[in-house]
């Protein structure tokens, strides 16, 4: 195995209060936390967010189920791209409704890392391999 992608790697730049980037990060990492290549789920998440600009909640929940399947197809994300793109779709949903579309705003609500990790594995399709990336990199910006 090789190493692991970082939010660096990316070109994410996860600094306090960067909303914008921690939102980026969370989908990067919601795709590597799938059953599925690291660097497709990279692929995935650069077709996603740099090259069709879903790079905000709102954003990505606009997006059609169709839309996003082609999007994982682009990238070869092909395995889970059914359930991946209605994963994507109710976790964004669920943000938006939730958390006002903030990571912060979730990281506003947990008393501490436990909390905010909890309030995370209640997002649909996030289970603990993508709390434990997501927490990797940006658990230094959130605590």
């Amino acid at each position: 195995m090789g190493r692991a992608i970082s939010a660096s790697d990316l070109g994410i730049d996860l600094q306090p209060g960067a909303e914008p980037a921690l939102f980026c990060w969370l989908i990067a990492s919601f795709l590597m936390g799938k059953r599925i290549q690291a660097d497709i789920a990279a692929r995935a998440y650069r077709v996603i967010v740099q090259q069709h600009g879903r790079d905000t909640p709102r954003k990505l929940a606009a997006c059609s189920h169709r839309e996003l399947v082609r999007m994982l197809g682009e990238a070869h994300y092909v395995r889970y791209d059914e359930s991946t793109a209605q994963r994507l779709s109710s976790l964004c949903q669920a943000l938006l409704d939730e958390y006002s579309g903030q990571v912060g705003e979730i990281r506003a609500a947990s008393l501490d890392r436990k909390a905010f990790e909890q309030r995370l594995l209640a997002f649909a399709g996030v289970g603990p391999k993508t709390v434990e990336i997501f927490m990797r990199d940006a658990a230094a910006v959130l605590f």
